[in-house]
């Protein structure tokens, strides 16, 4: 090791693990760690975003879209404080982010000196590994273990690096540990494997949920779904694991899901739970038999008391039960949700292609999917724009990422950002609603910086739509929903990218069109209706409580906004 810093330790780490890239912002508690990566000459990037939150985001997002290391760094402080969002979104949806903070120097720590927290004690809820350094020897060997941690439990890691602690020399000689990551194969128990396949060779209505787990397992689910003749049905984080178009998907299960997948999963008479746990009890069935498959035991019967667990990685498992069981023949059942996929996609057709004097959401959606390459990446943020997407676009080979677990706004630029990092050559595309791409609009700016090219397509309603529907749902009038209006055209063209701002089909397919040959970020501002998001599956009592928000709004405001009440009936369930 010789004269060797501690801080170009840490760069020469981070390459090693194969880190290509980190998000973050200089500052007085990070400065001599800054000065290191400028000294690096070969090929460690370093985006500087406006606020941390975008970074830790962008981190989560990365590691979601690839399954390498995100890496996101802050000052202390007000800096760490502001990483917490995005590492939380990480750490809920289980992805290898490391956070690499800054703080005051040893020689003051504990003084309660300037912009000094008490940051491990701050992270210790979100992360797996949370520890500070303290002296230039350890550094090294608690770096690998952050991210061997950070690889190994699927979550955050973070590492308090004293600034002063950069700069001092390294002065054993001898390493202690290496970047060498080992991955298990896990197979499931032999008694576990056969008792499912008495389960799988019984079942006559077996329905699979699909999860974020089977994302790597793709051909392998989708000839076992084949296979057995079983619908699937997917959790949100899973978008685009199953091409939308398949014969066998029936889309998302849950509050914004939809209206085959909800009925299939209550019809069946054995649920195949693959790579998920899936926590919204509302919409499963009180007690139907479940295989639940899952590389980590303690998701086994978490959220759902299944049958039979098979702890392995899901591929292996799928392929043997292809390959042992007998080749089921077409079944009623399948056909029949075969047919009510095709009414629920004939019905949604036509939302997107109704020809209406003020742009709607789905027609957004459905002028996006002509603009989509076939390797786009498609980042969406949360709110209204999360059903619209999740529920009209009808991905194939695209990539698809979102906050899922912390459902946060403002995921959908960082997530933009993080795409074109690690697939610059890709089409990417973002999808947001005006209030969540308002959360974190200075860093369009970022994107502009570092050439960037992007659509972000903002749904502009000029309302948080969907805290103004979950009001209304519950029966009350909507309180504090209306948000002041931006063009974010003009927004676009003031940080240096390029903005469109519409209000129709025609001008929407224009604007795409010049997006297209854009070498900067662009932004094109729908200005779009209101219009709620009604669930695949409404119960009663929400029907009753919209009714209540109805009566409510006539007499209190002297306003009669109906839903679309044929719609709305469709879909009502006991």
């Amino acid at each position: 090791m010789g004269n060797q810093t501690a801080g170009s330790k840490v760069v020469e780490i981070l390459k090693e693990w194969g880190v290509s890239h980190l998000y973050g912002m200089p500052g007085d508690s990070i400065n001599e760690l800054m000065e290191e990566l400028r000294k690096d000459e070969d090929g460690l990037e370093y985006i500087q975003i406006r606020h941390e939150e975008t970074g830790a985001l962008a981190a989560a997002a990365y590691a979601k879209l690839t399954g390498r290391l995100g890496v996101c760094s802050s000052i202390a402080g007000p800096g760490g404080v502001h990483l917490l969002n995005g590492l939380y979104d990480a750490k809920r949806d289980k992805v290898p982010v490391l956070a690499l903070v800054g703080q005051v120097d040893t020689t003051i720590i504990g003084t309660d000196n300037f912009q000094e927290i008490q940051l491990n004690q701050m992270f210790a809820d979100v992360s797996v590994f949370n520890e500070r350094v303290q002296s230039a020897e350890q550094l090294p060997d608690m770096l690998h273990q952050a991210i061997r941690t950070a690889y190994t439990e699927k979550g955050v890691a973070v590492l308090v690096i004293p600034d002063d602690i950069s700069t001092a020399e390294i002065k054993r000689e001898v390493p202690i540990s290496s970047g060498v990551l080992a991955r298990p194969k896990i197979r499931p128990e032999k008694e576990d494997m056969v008792e499912a396949a008495r389960m799988l060779h019984d079942a006559r209505k077996p329905v699979i949920l699909a999860g974020k787990g089977a994302r790597y397992s793709t051909d392998e689910l989708l000839m076992f779904a084949e296979h057995i003749q079983a619908p699937v049905v997917s959790t949100l984080l899973a978008k685009g694991v199953v091409p939308d178009e398949h014969e066998h998907n029936l889309g998302q299960n849950g509050q914004i899901g939809t209206t085959p997948a909800y009925e299939a999963v209550q019809e069946a008479d054995l649920l195949i739970l693959a790579g998920t746990s899936f926590p919204y009890r509302d919409f499963m069935p009180k007690n139907t038999k479940a295989i639940q498959i899952d590389i980590d035991p303690r998701a086994i019967g978490k959220y759902y008391p299944v049958t039979v667990g098979l702890v392995s990685e899901l591929g292996p498992v799928l392929q043997w039960y292809t390959e042992n069981l007998e080749r089921r023949k077409p079944t009623a059942f399948m056909q029949k949700y075969k047919e009510k996929r095709k009414e629920w996609w004939d019905e949604l057709d036509k939302d997107m292609t109704e020809e209406t004097d003020r742009l709607q959401p789905p027609q957004v959606i459905h002028e996006v999917q002509q603009f989509l390459e076939e390797d786009a990446v498609v980042s969406v943020d949360v709110g209204n724009v999360t059903v619209w997407a999740t529920r009209y676009l009808r991905l194939k080979k695209q990539e698809f990422v979102i906050s899922g677990w912390m459902a946060t706004m403002g995921c959908g630029l960082p997530g933009a950002i993080a795409a074109k990092a690690a697939w610059p050559e890709k089409q990417t595309v973002m999808l947001a609603g005006d209030g969540g791409f308002a959360m974190g609009m200075q860093d369009f700016a970022t994107a502009v910086k570092y050439k960037l090219p992007m659509v972000c397509v903002i749904f502009n309603n000029e309302k948080i739509g969907m805290i103004e529907y979950e009001q209304q749902q519950m029966g009350h009038l909507d309180t504090e929903t209306d948000i002041s209006g931006i063009n974010f055209a003009a927004f676009a063209k003031a940080c240096g990218g390029e903005g469109y701002r519409v209000g129709t089909k025609a001008e929407l397919h224009e604007a795409l069109q010049k997006a297209a040959l854009a070498t900067r970020p662009v932004v094109i501002d729908c200005v779009v209706g209101m219009q709620p998001p009604l669930p695949g599956r409404i119960s009663y009592q929400q029907a009753v409580h919209y009714s209540e928000f109805i009566i409510k709004n006539v007499f209190e405001r002297g306003e009669l906004s109906l839903p679309p009440l044929k719609k709305g009936w469709k879909r009502i369930k006991k």
